[in-house]
């Protein structure tokens, strides 16, 4: 696989699922694709359950669930799941101490993963459909049905908005233990995946990994100048949804902003009504015009919005505050907590896609409820495994992302040969 396939955004990841099973329904014909989700990490590991790949017959993939260490052997591995139509649970043992061939791509891992490959039906349109409409979703696959009524591969769906474990087909999952409706709504708001054992209906147990596919986070960015392009761009490449706003019309903003996802042009005095934005909003305000600025913010605090990053200097606020006192309108500090003004991270850097990467960085950090730190004065595990069983979060040993437990970056050269194995 290419490097720009594999650091695509889970959003194409998706996407890409979304158009392959298009194309097939559409008669496209060829041996069909493959998919692979990380459903279980022991130890440490690049990334977390759910992360996903999909693999295509002439072996280009698209998507990562490792630093690249595994992928190409899933190539292989997807060659015999085209052959066999069943999915199947392989095992990778980064910490098998016996291996004596080492690999030297990176791993830095040091844990054992579980990733689920399997043949990409349209059982799986539903949560391509729902993570298009901006809906939560929890996708549940069973991994191993012992001898009750389901069987390995078998697929349901769980949407908060409608609060029942549904077929791909939407009929009622009847076959399914209810017990997973909980835990799979909690996976769903958090964006989160878990592997679960529960008691079957016919007295046994079933394991079952729980995907939850959280909608985008939704990012606006108001303003028009070239400052603004960056910041669209790496917020996309970070799986924001991202919309433009600009006023009065004066520019082509699809021209100008092509990674958007959309583009609204309006009036500040418009923008509850153009944008309905919520407590899930995440908006980034830089009109560089004072007057535009101050009704904007206004009308974003007034919505409760998550986030609202002002574009300059602490005292150019502080004068907004003023004009807001002199019409009688003030707000209190619950009020102004969603309000980082000045905008964005202290990086040190003062370059176009410097001063956006410190805006796209703190955006992330309030979205994932992070306090920004040196992941090497972060004490246990980077990202914390979500205990479905309380709704808290809890470390587990098990981590991904760039760095490891003891803050090493995911990049240590002499990493073991992995062990796979299926099962």
């Amino acid at each position: 696989m290419t490097r720009s396939n594999w650091s695509v955004p889970e959003t194409e990841v998706v996407q890409s699922i979304r158009e392959r099973l298009d194309e097939r329904a559409a008669g496209a014909d060829g041996p069909p694709d493959v998919l692979a989700t990380v459903v279980g990490v022991e130890g440490n590991a690049y990334r977390r359950p759910g992360a996903k790949m999909v693999l295509s017959a002439d072996g280009e993939g698209i998507g990562a669930i490792t630093a690249g260490c595994l992928e190409e052997d899933l190539v292989s591995v997807a060659d015999r799941i085209r052959e066999t139509g069943r999915p199947e649970v392989v095992t990778y043992d980064l910490m098998d101490d016996e291996e004596e061939d080492v690999w030297g791509l990176g791993v830095g891992c040091n844990g054992v993963i579980d990733v689920l490959v399997e043949p990409l039906t349209e059982t799986y349109r539903p949560a391509v459909e729902a993570f298009g409409a901006g809906r939560d979703v929890a996708v549940l696959t069973v991994l191993d049905g012992g001898d009750g009524a389901l069987a390995d591969g078998d697929r349901a769906y769980y949407r908060p908005d409608d609060g029942t474990l549904r077929t791909p087909e939407g009929d009622p999952a009847t076959d399914w233990p209810d017990s997973l409706s909980d835990p799979a709504g909690a996976l769903a708001d958090r964006g989160r995946g878990d592997t679960l054992v529960v008691d079957d209906r016919a007295g046994g147990t079933v394991e079952v990994f729980v995907d939850g596919i959280a909608a985008p986070t939704e990012l606006v960015v108001f303003g028009t100048g070239h400052d603004v392009g960056p910041v669209t761009e790496l917020a996309a490449r970070n799986d924001f949804r991202v919309t433009v706003v600009g006023f009065r019309g004066a520019v082509d903003l699809d021209d100008r902003f092509p990674e958007a996802d959309r583009t609204v042009t309006t009036s500040p005095a418009n923008v509850d009504e153009a944008l309905a934005p919520d407590e899930r909003t995440h908006a980034v305000v830089m009109t560089h015009n004072f007057v535009d600025d101050r009704l904007v913010v206004e009308s974003l605090l007034d919505a409760g919005v998550a986030y609202v990053g002002l574009m300059g200097p602490r005292e150019r606020f502080e004068e907004m505050l003023e004009e807001f006192a002199a019409e009688g309108r003030t707000f209190d500090e619950s009020e102004l907590e969603p309000l980082y003004t000045p905008v964005g991270l202290d990086l040190g850097g003062g370059s176009p896609y410097q001063i956006a990467h410190s805006i796209v960085a703190e955006v992330l950090a309030v979205a994932n409820d992070r306090r920004p730190g040196h992941l090497k004065a972060r004490e246990g595990p980077i990202h914390e495994r979500v205990d479905v069983g309380d709704g808290d979060d809890e470390g587990d040993g098990e981590s991904d992302g760039t760095a490891d437990d003891e803050g090493n970056n995911g990049t240590a050269d002499g990493a073991d040969e992995p062990d796979a194995r299926a099962r």
